[in-house]
């Protein structure tokens, strides 16, 4: 068995997203989508692909964290899926464990993303559709057919594989579902009509959960628009809930 000194981190495929300006938001969608507003990005770096299991074990045997909800049950323990079930907290701890072990004088910063990149990313240059493909949802066949009492595989499917939304045009797999994704910001319904334009981070003050995008295995709304926003408690590990990470120069969480 190696020593926890010896087991390093494997380094996500990133890639590099040019700044720029969207309309954030949908103003057919929930209240809590609107209003829509022009937001300006800075250029940043986001994750091909969610955090698997196998790259999560690495950060559970050098750290002994403790271990997200779905650990143990063999649906939930395939090395190429989603990890499911980490908290926001944990998720948070796996991007400080990658940042510890980054190259000398890289001042790139792992973090989760905030919702304004994460929608940014979605949307991968286009202006005005619901999803990264286009306004309609992709029917419900492959691994999303449903039988007598829900989707047949019961579990997300492996990252960065055919099925479900495939890649967006920024070449991010499955931004749109497989298992929700924690951001960065704290979760306020009514932040969009405060919410600065250049490069927002989400309520300065602590509300009671962190937001989240993205679809999930679980639900039977498999496809999430662009827009659509979910939250949950940042200490809830839900097997629905995964996270991928973005990377960029000094980032810091609001606490």
């Amino acid at each position: 068995m190696r020593q926890a000194a010896d087991i390093t981190p494997i380094a996500p495929r990133m890639i590099a997203v040019p700044g720029g300006t969207f309309m954030m938001g949908d103003a057919n969608g929930r209240g809590d989508e609107q209003p829509v507003h022009e937001v300006r990005i800075d250029a940043f770096e986001i994750a091909e692909c969610p955090v698997t299991v196998r790259e999560y074990k690495l950060f559970v045997d050098a750290t002994n964290h403790p271990t997200p909800s779905g650990w143990g049950d063999a649906l939930f323990m395939v090395d190429d899926c989603p990890v499911c079930g980490p908290s926001w907290h944990d998720a948070v701890a796996y991007a400080a464990w990658l940042n510890a072990h980054r190259e000398s004088g890289d001042e790139r910063v792992y973090h989760l993303p905030t919702e304004a990149q994460r929608e940014y990313a979605a949307r991968g240059g286009a202006a005005g559709q619901a999803y990264p493909w286009g306004d309609e949802p992709l029917p419900l066949e492959g691994v999303y057919e449903r039988g007598l009492s829900g989707p047949i595989t019961g579990r997300p499917m492996p990252v960065c594989s055919d099925g479900g939304a495939g890649r967006n045009a920024f070449g991010l797999w499955h931004i749109a579902d497989n298992v929700h994704e924690w951001c960065a910001d704290w979760y306020d319904r009514g932040y969009y009509a405060v919410s600065p334009r250049d490069n927002p981070r989400g309520p300065l003050t602590p509300t009671d959960r962190r937001a989240a995008r993205g679809g999930s295995w679980r639900h039977d709304i498999k496809y999430c628009r662009n827009a659509a926003r979910s939250s949950l408690a940042p200490d809830k590990r839900f097997t629905d809930f995964g996270f991928r990470l973005a990377r960029s120069v000094g980032f810091e969480y609001v606490s």
